[in-house]
């Protein structure tokens, strides 16, 4: 079964096809627009913006994947779309464009929760983690420890009560006077500090609990840096010395929870997924903790950790295989509550 996945939840045009199944081939082929560059002189994303370079890039990105694969419509057997969680609009493109090509074409289509697709990504990696699992998905917009039974079988352990991890990552770049996207830039930026200069807080995990809060990280930073400023130090390694104890409190946070979550979950396989999970400092830590416990990591590859299509085609072939499909109206949800998704079957054996 061949699924074209479209994604435009944001400020990246992804598409993709992917060929499922007994016998299928995988991930044929993806592309990816990102609009950096549109949203770069505003410091962030810009809604409007977003969907109406969506419209532009969308069909050139359809033909392109198409040819890569040596595909034809008539050979393309269902289509996935993000229908949410994200920007309204920017949702609102893929899907017209979704539901009306599976019309055209007369093939099934399916509406697709944005972080499910994040969550089953790894899926698409060899090897893939077996089901049951503990998942932390850690994006721009969300931190969250699932507890991944099945497909579709989802508790929620813990998620942030205010800033995502990577939300706060751009801020805190943005206090920094880094460019946009802020998140990777500090990244690199941290390279160069030294750890030993700053100590931040680890937030709420002084307290039982599965929840995070990045919030107060930001506060932190802005204090630290205006002190700086004052005091008229070496501003350059400040800056560094900043990011890199910013980074550390994030990573660290991240380890102690999923640490609990695991043991809570008596998981043997974590899977970490979304944007900041391409994070070097969080992947070579978090590999060495768990490794410690026994448990095993799955990432996605760094091209698959961002938004793109070819986590809408999987997460779409899953579901349209098992013979959901969406009616003819489409809609977008900017809000999707992940455990309110239907489950597929149950888990395979631990």
């Amino acid at each position: 079964m061949r699924v074209l996945g479209i994604e435009t939840s944001c400020d990246e045009t992804g598409v993709a096809i992917y060929d499922g199944g007994p016998g299928g081939a995988g991930l044929l082929a993806h592309a990816v627009y990102s609009q950096v560059e549109v949203h770069a002189e505003y410091g962030g994303v810009v809604p409007e913006l977003a969907s109406r370079d969506h419209i532009r890039k969308l069909l050139p990105l359809i033909e392109q994947v198409l040819d890569e694969a040596r595909l034809t419509p008539a050979e393309i057997d269902g289509i996935a779309y993000t229908a949410g969680p994200g920007l309204v609009g920017a949702l609102l493109v893929g899907a017209a464009l979704g539901r009306s090509l599976a019309w055209a074409w007369d093939v099934p289509a399916l509406a697709v929760h944005h972080m499910e697709a994040h969550l089953l990504a790894p899926l698409l990696e060899d090897p893939a983690p077996a089901f049951p699992f503990v998942a932390l998905l850690v994006s721009g917009g969300h931190t969250q420890l699932v507890d991944v039974q099945a497909i579709g079988g989802y508790r929620i352990l813990g998620e942030s009560v205010d800033d995502a991890a990577g939300e706060a990552f751009d801020k805190t770049a943005k206090i920094l006077g880094l460019p946009y996207p802020g998140g990777p830039a500090l990244a690199r930026l941290a390279e160069q500090g030294d750890p030993t200069r700053y100590r931040f807080p680890r937030p709420m995990t002084d307290r039982p609990g599965l929840d995070f809060s990045f919030s107060g990280l930001k506060t932190f930073a802005l204090t630290a840096w205006r002190r700086v400023q004052v005091e008229r130090e070496d501003l350059e390694q400040a800056r560094a010395d900043i990011a890199r104890a910013f980074e550390e409190a994030v990573v660290e946070t991240l380890l102690i929870k999923c640490r609990r979550a695991v043991e809570a979950a008596g998981a043997k396989r974590l899977i970490l997924a979304g944007g900041v999970s391409a994070n070097r400092r969080l992947r070579a830590r978090m590999d060495a903790q768990m490794d410690a416990l026994g448990v095993a990591v799955f990432y996605p590859r760094a091209a698959l950790c961002t938004d793109n299509g070819a986590m809408i085609a999987l997460a779409g072939h899953e579901r349209l295989a098992a013979g959901q499909h969406e009616a003819l109206s489409f809609g977008a949800r900017p809000r999707w509550a992940l455990e309110t998704l239907s489950p597929l079957g149950a888990a395979d054996p631990a």
